[in-house]
């Protein structure tokens, strides 16, 4: 299926790994112009390299290094694609999770942190790229958020409270920013991201899992799919939300999780 998403400019934040990387990369490879994002440097430029690799071959990939929780870092890297670019058609909202910590844990400090990086961040790109994704026919936000909103997964408290105002917010602009644009979330379970990676690989080290396959066997094992998600599981979903064949889906929270969770809503 073509996505007609050819010459259409995106952003996506927090993309230098994970998540982010693979929804830059799915949008690239339909033949948007993609800005890539994140703090460090020399690993968003690797993650450049590797979604150019993966792009139509007309798309222009490019990096911004910028912290999304400093404002004015913000106000830049949203200039970025319209400078090298002329339009902003898609934003996609990331951000690396909080602390995993239980509730009696968790300072006041951390719960403002946790604030800043997961519903400012969000408040601020929108804010800032509004007017440009309204212009020349409409455009669309996704918020990648996380399946613990709909279900409270233990010892991430932050996650399980903060992430649920990114999807009140995501409910809100989807009616208030409407017709011009439309705003989705997606709702991720267990994917092979590098946290994932890092956690099997302790395993292996502790004795926990005989091998690296063996642990994602053992954290797969009770998914419906039978498998944890790969990144482009998430990322080819985002590339649909953003694109013209998903033009009556507005304001949906999808979880992206092979049927891992319980909730019914």
């Amino acid at each position: 299926m073509d996505l007609g998403l050819d010459g259409n400019a995106a952003l996506v934040t927090a993309s230098s790994s994970g998540l982010g990387k693979a929804s830059a990369r799915a949008l690239a490879a339909e033949g948007a112009n993609v800005v890539l994002n994140g703090r460090d440097g020399d690993r968003l430029s690797e993650a450049v390299e590797d979604v150019r690799a993966d792009a139509a071959a007309d798309a222009t990939v490019l990096g911004h290094a910028a912290d999304i929780t400093d404002p004015d870092a913000v106000e830049e890297l949203v200039e970025r694609p319209v400078e090298e670019f002329g339009r902003l058609d898609h934003l996609v909202t990331s951000a690396g999770g909080p602390p995993a910590k239980p509730f009696l844990e968790t300072s006041d400090e951390e719960w403002y942190e946790a604030f800043d990086l997961l519903v400012m961040s969000v408040v601020r790109t929108v804010r800032a790229a509004a007017p440009h994704l309204a212009a020349d026919g409409g455009g669309t936000v996704v918020t990648i958020a996380s399946v613990s909103v709909k279900e409270a997964v233990d010892d991430l408290v932050l996650s399980n409270a903060v992430r649920a105002g990114v999807i009140g917010l995501e409910k809100t602009l989807s009616k208030e920013l409407a017709p011009e644009i439309r705003a989705n979330a997606v709702l991720p379970g267990t994917h092979e991201t590098p946290r994932v990676e890092t956690l099997i690989e302790k395993g292996v080290e502790s004795g926990k899992y005989d091998s690296y396959e063996a642990g994602l066997d053992e954290w797969g094992g009770d998914i419906p799919a039978g498998r944890i998600g790969e990144p482009m599981d998430l990322g080819r979903v985002v590339a649909f939300l953003s694109s013209p064949q998903s033009s009556y889906v507005s304001g949906t929270a999808l979880p992206i999780d092979g049927g891992e969770s319980s909730s019914n809503l």
